[in-house]
């Protein structure tokens, strides 16, 4: 089981934890560029809306990032696994 544990924790580890930043980081981006296109734009409607848009889509992809970093984590803990484990021992 601690072999198991192990496992899962690094997965988490070097794994889901870089690519939900990668995607935090994403979303954010899109949310700048709405904002960016929304105060460009401030005379046109139809850019305007565009930029509504990106800045409504970023916040959807940075809530549902949160939410699944904080899923992740529950459920870590509720199963008691480490994600600060020692280096992968297997048992011979």
């Amino acid at each position: 089981m601690i072999v198991l544990e192990q496992f899962l924790a690094r997965v988490v580890e070097q794994i889901v934890n870089p690519i939900i930043l990668l995607l935090v980081a994403g979303a954010f981006v899109t949310f700048l560029w709405g904002v960016y296109e929304f105060i460009k734009d401030a005379g046109d409607a139809k850019a305007r809306e565009t930029g509504k848009r990106a800045i409504y889509w970023g916040l959807i992809g940075l809530v549902v990032m949160f939410g699944a970093y904080g899923i992740i984590n529950v459920a870590l803990r509720t199963f008691n696994i480490d994600q600060r484990v020692a280096p992968l021992t297997i048992p011979r």
